[in-house]
């Protein structure tokens, strides 16, 4: 048996940090930028689809997506953003779903949490794959911190952010809260908190008896 369970958070709110976490629980995770880099890779679905909608004015001088030129135009406005998810994100579930069922044919007989985390998740439509959501949440105020100190101004973060969902909506939606605005402490505590109730999740499933969520 196995359950499917997506997290995200705005950007900045700690979700890779949850997320090896989570691995190191026993969960087995899949990061959605690592699946859309590959996709991204000449050849790939991605980048046979973002030539034909952009061009190649997208491309680097050795054929690879110039993702940074991508970002631009896709936060370039709102309309902009949902066009893009709109011709990636259905490339990026497919690619999810053949690896969760190509992990689980491997070992049929064991249980297994599966954790996808995509920070675009929700805004992508793609709550209903899941049995449970995960929230990463973080003061705006403190993800424009550490987004600036990873490299990213200060404008960028907040432009960013206001064509990600409000953090109010993303919190509704979310089956389980993960509170990061202390340290990694504390996050890590918060994060075990979590695991043991997707433990419990995990074994209703198995015995019929997990609650179904509104989508």
């Amino acid at each position: 048996m196995i359950l499917r369970v997506g997290l995200t958070g705005g950007i900045a709110s700690g979700k890779s940090t949850v997320t090896r976490a989570l691995s190191g629980l026993g969960c087995v995770t899949i990061d959605a930028d690592d699946v859309v880099a590959r996709l991204y890779r000449p050849g790939g679905a991605g980048h046979q689809a973002l030539v034909a909608e952009y061009g190649g004015d997208i491309l680097l001088p050795d054929g690879e997506i110039n993702r940074k030129k991508v970002a631009d135009i896709a936060f370039a406005s709102p309309e902009n953003a949902r066009k893009l998810n709109a011709l990636i994100h259905p490339l990026v579930a497919q690619e999810e779903e053949r690896i969760i069922s190509a992990e689980a044919e491997r070992f049929p007989d064991r249980d297994r949490i599966f954790v996808v985390e995509a920070t675009l998740l929700l805004e992508a439509g793609g709550k209903p794959r899941y049995d449970r959501i995960i929230v990463v949440d973080t003061a705006p105020e403190t993800q424009v911190k550490r987004a600036t100190g990873r490299g990213m101004t200060a404008a960028e973060a907040k432009r960013r952010m206001a064509y990600q969902m409000k953090r109010e909506d993303r919190l509704a939606q979310a089956d389980y809260v993960i509170d990061n605005n202390g340290d990694r402490r504390n996050a890590e505590i918060e994060t075990l908190r979590v695991y043991e109730k997707l433990r419990e999740d995990l074994e209703a499933k198995k015995s019929g008896a997990l609650a179904k969520r509104i989508v």
